[in-house]
Formats: structure tokens, sequence, C-alpha cells
């Protein structure tokens, strides 16, 4: 339901009404928009009481009057900050379990007792969770306004925190189950705990002076540049510099502390100046993105110039909203920490914000919230309570970033999605297609080296650099039309110069998974979705730099000097920065290249391009690892279809893709493997993530419809094995979002090589006793236990090499279920894994972790003799077999989760099935794991290659849906890894000269 803006003022009510508002702890932009809906209650003869734990002055600046009332009480946290640009993750489930879960109970009670003594008629929330359940609990209605929840807020915390923490999400999207409906407001999340809602205009405060009256207050002339800063709390350790400013603008500081000293061109101002008159006398803001600086700056048409906040979901959404009204620059946190604030603030002055929508947000708010406390129903039917109860646990599964459609759709939203859309990659045609003429279509592009092989996604990928041409000369006319960052890249390359393309796939894990840091055998089939790189070598004088690099470089005064710039695609569905530059001479210590310690502080500084080290490093690595030097300057556009967070290693294929574009484009010569170790090193040792080889190598040396045999000490491709013509695999989307830089797959990989110095421990150990009388007396006990194995134990390098009985002859019983860090080190010292580190305070899982590779290379080296023997029904039940034994030996690590069981359970209902058996008596699904690094991701399926299995496999995906909400993904089909399809040299055809 929407309701639009042309509403009548608030009336009186014939009923006086008490409203009892709980106002989130999350900064202030919740208690300003809570302001204006406040005040028209109020005019309209209402008590409000008011919960919240912002100032006074936030609210009896605009409402001077005895009914409203201030309760001091916070009952959530928000989101705990690091500093003012970065959200601590952990630290916010933390605070928010001491702040809302420990103390549950009693706040409920206390609540409820409150909301009878007030006698409320209404419970309103933005966005507390515990007061919808408060106020059911006293048989009160209640309702949200907000444009964004904290169970879709915290859904990626928990991801990184570890599934310990899931309560938390679930506990909080049953409470807002009880509220009766939502009023949502412009710039919206999904909100998928809210099943009946109302959309309303934004929500802003009103303007109490002219911009001439507050520029004649502060004496500041109207040919004056005025920026407003604009930041509720500044980095910490930051000193505003005067050279920060163009000439002769001046800037007005929110939120300065008393103590801090500013240069002459800063203005400090008073703690309760009434910022949107401020706002409405400036030229631009300087500031992050939240609710009330977006619809502030839109309502009052004024350019946003802002600085992205880590890991704050409700972002992406605003700036969506802000970007499609014109309205928004986006500054790298690097220039605004080193004042090259210049060429961003003079684009800002350029726009013409274009939001003419309604701006009455609060006063419609408030005459649904008298209108429903005075009875009325706007809460539809069509859903019972339990219903709605299970929609609100399906959160879990719909918001791990995966892109979809909440209820109805504004165009400002609705475009975006549109927009995301360009990305490369069909999963509807068929890879292998042999009427595809080769080479054809290739987007006026002349291929000078090279194979397009036919691949579909390859030629999509040329015609959409051919497509950057064209648009980079007509960039002004773009606004709505592209992305950012597809004007960014069109002015990336040189079109009469050479471009280096290559393509890297991602890779599902058949079987292996997470055993490969111990060395197991690993089995990885190339999926057909890749990612594509596109790379130019560039002189420094003829690059077209962007404006903010151009002034980087004209600020040291040097000249032309090598600049990276990349642009990756896709951006928005991860929340990134679309663009990233530097001097390559960053990578640079004198005459030696950088540490990687030092490197992955240096992408760790702005999260929000911290995705480029995966491409960037690739550089880094090169340069320390083959003694490569680049003189040149590069710029590389990125373009992946692999879906992130899914477990079919999008990581390793955009680090493949890169490092092979970079090696074509500077004529080096680098085999696939070597190629797939360096960009392991570029994961472990510059994004600091600690994988294994397998992805990489399955990227790089994988071929089409064939699995990569590989035993990962450290990287030994033992050949390809072909997939019998009977036998398919699929991958099937979870929706939970997978990530190997998570607590979960740390914590599993500390646990597994704490297992092994333990059993070489006890391996040598146990040698050195049986020889401990010096007389040899207890050979007949050595010989027991197997001399020469204990010595090779004694020195084990991967617990793969240890084989399943040995393990539980000797072994086991000696391990630990779980182990403190610290007891580990005081015994140990440590655990030689130089990708990891201990958590003193933290308790690993040992014994499961140590187990898993152990059996699972067995498992490994089974199925690859399997797939060989001859086709029969037995083939197939054994390999479906030993995939499951592999899901439930990643469940006992803790590596499992809701989603990816749910899929197996479902796999394993069809199989035995009486409707599973094909028309010759044979069955079709047998078996399913999950895959990659567990804990979310997706599942890989094997079953027979026919009909009957494509359509039960549609079942699958169908009962998926209906048990949560969510339509997997599927991956299906295979096309060749990095280094058979090589790369190509392409370059721009020519026009014809005109006579």
């Amino acid at each position: 339901m929407r309701i639009e803006d042309g509403v009548e003022e608030l009336s009186a009510s014939r009923n006086h009404l008490v409203f009892a508002y709980y106002v989130t702890g999350h900064g202030f932009g919740h208690a300003t928009r809570v302001v204006e809906v406040v005040r028209h209650l109020i005019l309209a003869g209402h008590d409000v009481h008011v919960v919240t734990g912002a100032p006074d002055f936030v609210f009896t600046t605009e409402v001077q009057s005895p009914r409203l009332f201030l309760r001091k009480l916070v009952l959530d946290c928000g989101a705990v900050q690091a500093d003012a640009l970065t959200v601590d993750r952990l630290a916010s489930l933390e605070k928010y379990n001491e702040t809302a879960v420990a103390p549950r109970a009693s706040i409920l009670a206390t609540e409820v007792e409150w909301l009878n003594s007030i006698k409320a008629d209404l419970v309103v929330s933005d966005v507390v969770a515990v007061a919808c359940r408060a106020a059911a609990d006293a048989g009160i209605r209640s309702v949200c306004v907000t444009n964004f929840s904290w169970d879709f807020i915290y859904a990626e915390y928990v991801m990184a925190a570890g599934y310990h923490h899931r309560s938390i999400v679930w506990q909080i999207a049953e409470d807002y189950s009880h509220c009766e409906f939502l009023i949502r407001l412009p710039g919206y999340c999904p909100m998928p705990a809210f099943r009946d809602v109302i959309d309303v205009p934004l929500v802003v405060r009103r303007l109490h002076k002219s911009r001439k009256e507050v520029r004649s207050e502060m004496g500041i002339s109207e040919d004056v540049k005025l920026v407003i800063l604009n930041f509720g709390g500044q980095p910490a350790g930051w000193k505003l510099k005067e050279e920060y400013l163009p000439p002769g603008w001046l800037c007005l500081v929110c939120g300065a502390s008393s103590e801090q000293e500013l240069p002459p061109n800063f203005i400090k101002l008073a703690k309760d100046t009434y910022t949107p008159d401020v706002m409405a006398a400036s030229d631009c803001m300087l500031g992050k993105i939240g609710y009330g600086t977006v619809s502030e700056a839109l309502a009052y048409k004024l350019p946003f110039v802002f600085v992205r906040r880590d890991y704050f979901n409700e972002e992406p959404f605003l700036r969506n909203m802000l970007e499609f009204y014109q309205g928004g620059v986006e500054m790298i946190r690097r220039d605004l920490l080193t004042g090259h604030w210049r060429p961003y603030l003079e684009r800002a002055t350029s726009l013409k914000p274009s939001y003419d929508g309604g701006v009455n947000g609060g006063q419609v708010a408030a005459r649904i919230l008298q209108d429903t406390a005075n009875g009325k129903n706007y809460a539809s039917d069509k859903l019972s309570g339990a219903r709605r109860l299970r929609d609100a646990i399906v959160l879990g599964y719909q918001l791990q970033r995966v892109p979809g459609r909440d209820i109805s759709i504004p165009e400002w939203y609705a475009s975006a999605e549109n927009e995301l859309g360009l990305r490369t990659g069909s999963h509807s045609v068929d890879i292998n297609n042999s009427n595809i003429p080769q080479n054809s279509d290739a987007g006026d592009f002349d291929i000078l080296h090279g194979d397009v092989m036919g691949l579909p996604d390859t030629m999509s990928f040329l015609r959409s650099l051919a497509e950057l041409d064209a648009l980079h000369d007509s960039v002004k006319n773009a606004e709505k039309q592209y992305m950012r960052e597809r004007k960014a890249a069109a002015g990336l390359f040189n079109w009469e110069e050479d471009i280096y393309v290559a393509r890297a796939p991602g890779r599902l894990d058949v079987i292996g998974g997470i055993a490969d840091y111990s060395g197991s055998l690993v089995l990885q089939m190339p999926i057909r979705e890749a990612c594509h790189v596109a790379v130019q070598k560039i002189q420094p004088s003829k690059q077209r730099l962007w404006k903010h690099a151009q002034a980087r470089q004209n600020a040291k005064g040097q000249g032309p000097t090598p600049v990276l710039q990349i642009v990756s695609y896709g951006s928005e569905l991860s929340n990134r920065g679309p663009t990233f530059d530097m001097d390559i001479s960053d990578f640079m210590d004198g005459d030696q290249p950088i540490s990687y310690e030092k490197a992955k502080g240096y992408f760790a500084r702005d999260p929000s391009q911290r995705w480029a080290a995966y491409v960037a490093g690739t550089i880094l690595v090169l340069m320390k690892e083959l003694n490569i030097r680049f003189d040149s300057s590069i710029s590389m556009l990125v373009s992946s279809a692999v879906p992130e967070g899914k477990g079919v290693s999008s990581s390793a294929s955009v680090e493949v893709a890169s490092m092979s574009a970079i090696a074509a484009a500077h004529g080096l010569n680098i085999s696939s493997r070597d190629l797939a170790i360096l960009c392991q090193k570029v994961e472990n040792s510059v994004v600091g993530a600690p994988c294994g080889v397998m992805d990489q190598m399955a990227s790089a040396c994988g071929e089409a419809n064939k699995l990569l045999a590989m035993v990962c000490q450290p990287a030994e491709v033992l050949g390809l094995v072909d997939i019998p013509s009977h036998i398919r695999f699929w991958g099937i989307d979870s929706g939970l979002r997978h990530s190997i830089g998570g607590a979960d797959y740390g914590s599993v990989r500390i646990g597994a090589f704490m297992g092994r110095k333990m059993i070489k421990s006890t391996a040598s150990d146990v040698y050195s006793k049986s020889y401990s009388n010096g007389n040899g007396n207890n050979l007949e006990e050595l010989e027991e236990y197997g001399i020469e194995l204990l010595q090779d134990e004694a020195s084990l390098d991967y617990l793969c090499n240890l084989a399943p009985h040995r393990f539980e002859a000797i072994y086991s019983k000696n391990l630990p279920d779980t182990l403190n860090g610290e007891a580990f080190l005081t015994k140990y010292d440590h655990h030689n894994d130089p990708v990891t580190v201990i958590d003193k305070k933290r308790s690993y899982g040992v014994k499961a972790a140590t187990r898993h590779p152990i059996y699972e290379n067995f498992r490994v080296k089974a199925f690859k003799a399997l797939l060989t023997s001859a086709s029969s029904e037995e083939q197939l039940t054994a390999l479906g077999e030993l995939m499951y034994q592999c899901h439930y030996s990643y469940s006992a690590c803790g590596l499992g989760s809701d989603g990816t069981d749910r899929l197996v359970q479902l796999v394993q209902e069809m199989q035995h099935s009486k409707s599973s058996v094909s028309g010759d008596g044979d069955g079709t699904l047998y078996g399913a794991k999950i895959t990659g690094g567990g804990s979310g991701g997706t599942v890989c399926v094997i079953g027979r290659n026919c009909l009957k299995s494509s359509e039960q496999i549609l079942q699958v995906q169908q009962r998926y849906r209906n048990a949560t909400g969510y339509m997997p993904f599927l991956f299906e089909g295979s096309s060749p890894g990095a280094g058979k399809f090589g790369h190509l040299r392409i370059r721009r055809q020519l026009a014809p000269k005109q006579d």
C-alpha cells in the first residue's frame, strides 16, 4: 500500500491518545526523523512518550510541549563503530547480546508494566525489536516506522562472527513479527519480517530560516562556497588542514569537540545548531550516508559528497536513491583523510539534484498512527499470525545479499536493480553449443591473438567493451542510463592500443573441500560462470586519470607517474566501491616491494575498497615472487558472473583472471600451476584469507566437463578425470552467504593444525619412550606401533598422509574434543600454520577438525576410483554415499548450516521416494554435500544424467523455496579453466576513412 503526499494537515482527534515511541540507540538520524512524526502527533492533541538515548535538545529544539515526555532508556545498541567510518561487527553483536538479549526477561517485564502504567494506545518503534514483543505481551497494537530493520543489518555480521550468534537474528525477526504493519520510508532495505507495508514520503525536518537569513547571521556572503562537514563523529586522530578546501571556500564542522583546533577556513558549529537550516544554506555536504543525511540532502536539493561506511547494509539502498536523483558524489576514504577534497567538491557543485517527491512523510505517518490508535485496521487479513512468523524466520535465507524484490519497488530501486542486471554471463545458454561460430561477434574488435572458444559470456564481455567506447563519447548524457561504474570504465582504455582479456571460471567442489589445506586429494569441476578481466598497459602521459587521481598526482609535482586504475562491475551487489586507483610506487619501499603485512594494512584502510586486494594484489605478488617491475600505468576492468558468497570460488576466479591478464599484457610466461600458487599467495598474504590452493588450481588448470584431480601437497595435478556420460553434477545455492574469511572456517583450520601438532608430538613421545631404557628391550612394543611409520608421523607434513586406521588405533583417543587456545600454546608453542593465528581466549574443536581431512582423503580416493569403474546402480549409490559422509563430517566440524542441511535432506527424500526410479528401474539422484569452506554456500549433487534427474533438481529447488522463501540459484554446466582459455589480445576496429 502506498499513501502519497497529498494529505490534509493532521487535525485534532476526537480521542485523546497516548503513544509510546521507542527509538533505537543507533545514531541521531532515527531521533531526528522521530521528532517530525512526534511533532504532528502532539499538534493533534496527543501525548507522546519517547523512549530514547538521544540528548534532550534533539527533541526540545523542535517540540516545546507538556505533551512530550522523554524517558532516557536504550533497549538496543545499533551498530558499534570502531571509528567514524567502520562498524565493528563482532562488537555490535556482543553489545546487542549484553544490551538486549541477556536482560531480555527483565526488559519485557519492565516495559509491559510501564506501557500499562501510561495507558498507551499504540506502541511505535523506530526500530527497536523488543518493543514489538513488549507491546504484544501488554496486549497493545504496535507499528514500526523505518527504512531498515536490525535483522537485515545483523544478518551479515552473523556470517562474519560465527554461527553461535545466529539466534540474535532469529529473535529480532520474531520480535518484529508481532508488529501489526510497517510504515516504510524511502530508501528502504528488504524487510521480510514485515508482510504488511505502507509506503510514505520522505520524513525530514522543516526549515526554520531561509538560506539568506542563515548566511547573514553567520556573516557569510552569498558568493562564498560553503560545505558542511556532517559526520556525526570524526575519524580518530584526524586533523583538518586549511589546504583541504579549494581557495575561497569555507567549511562548517558539525560535532567538533570543544578542544579541537580548526584552521581559519573551518568554522565550528555549536552542538545544538539546527542542522537543517545550515544544510539548506550550504552549497554541498561532506559526510557519511545515513537516512537523516540523505533524506534532508534530497529534500533541500543539496549535493552530497559521501564516504562509505563499512558493514552497514542500509547504505547501498540509500546510495542508490541518492544517485538516482543525481545528488551524490562518492569520495574514497584515502582522499578524505589526506585532504584531496577539491575535485569532489567542485564536482558536487556542478550537480543539479532532481528529487521532486514528497517531503511530508512525518505528517503522513502521524495520520496513519492516529487512525490505527483509533481502531482503523491497515493490516491485511491475507496472512495468519503463524504464517507471518514463518515469514520472519525465512529472513536468514533471504537476506544474505541475494538480489530480489520486496513487495513493491519504487522507481529508483527498480532502476538500480535493472542496472545491476547488466552483469555478464547467461545462465540459460549452453556454453558448449557447437553451432556458435568461433570468434563471431567479437564486439567490433580485431582478435590479434587467442580464441573466444565459442563462449557466449566472453562474446558478451567483448560487446560490453565496445559499448564503453560509444559511452565515452556520450558520457555527459548518461546520468540515469548507466551506473557510475560504467561511466568510470568508459574512460579507462585507449581504444587505439591493444587490450588483453583473460577469463577464469569459478569451481564446484565435487569432493575434497576444506581438506585441501591438510594435503588431501581433491576433485574439482570448473563451472560455467566466470570472471573476465581486461588489462591495458599505458604510458603514464597517455593515461586518462580520474579527477581525484589527477589531483593527487598534481599535488606531488612529479609529472606523470605509473598509476593503477581498476573498475569492478557489480559493486552494488556487495556494497563495495566500484573503482580503485593507486600509484604503483605505493607498492615500493625504496628499491624493494613493500612487505605483505604492509600491503594488507594498505588495503584494509578502506574496507569498501578492500576488494581491490584480490586484483591489485596480483601485481605485488608478481613484484615480490618473480622480481617483476612495472614501469607503465595499468588500466583494468573486472567483470565477474561468479556469484559472491556462494562457495564457488568467486575470489579465486578474480585473482586468476587478473593475474593471467596482467601476465599477458606484460609478456610474462607463467604456467597454470605456478600462476595458481601465486594467486593463492595473493589470497593468503595480501587479502589475509586462510584458503588452500585448490580453488585457484581448479580455476587455472581445469577443463570443461572434467574433474581436476589434485593432491594439495602443495599443488600436484594428478590429471583430469572424465565425468562418465551417465553421471552429472549440479550445484544448488542455499542462499546463506559463505565466507572463507569467516570465523568458522578459520577456527576449523586452526583445530586441524592443532591436531597435526599433537599427533606429531604423540608419535615422537611413543617412539622416544620405546627406546627409553637404551637397551632396545622395548623393540617389540615399538614394532607393534610400526617403527618407520612412527618416524614418519613424528614429522608429519600433512594430516592426509596419515591413514584412517592409524589415526583411530593410536592418536584419536589422545585428542581432546575442544582445546583452549592458551592451553595449546602453553604446551606446544605454535601450530605451524603460516596463515592463521590462534586466539588465546578462544576454544577450538580439535578432534573433529583433525579427523575430517584424514577420512576425506580416503573418501576422495575411493570416489576417484569409482568414477572409472563400470556403470552400475551400485557405482552411483556408492558415489552418493561418499558425498553424504563428507557432508556430515563437515557438520561435525561445525561447518554445516540449516540451509545446506535442508537441501541435502531434500535430495535424500527424492532419492528414497518411489517416484525417483527412472523407466529402467534405476534411481536418479544419489548424493549431496556441502562444498568449499562450508557454513552456507552451495551444495553439490550427483545424479544420473537424464531428464528425470533435471526434473527432480527443479523439485528440490521448489521445495526449498516453499520451506524458506528463497529460490536457489542452480549451477549447471562447465567451462574451460584460465590456462586452457589462454588470453585474447584485441584492438578496436578503426572506422573506415571517408573519401
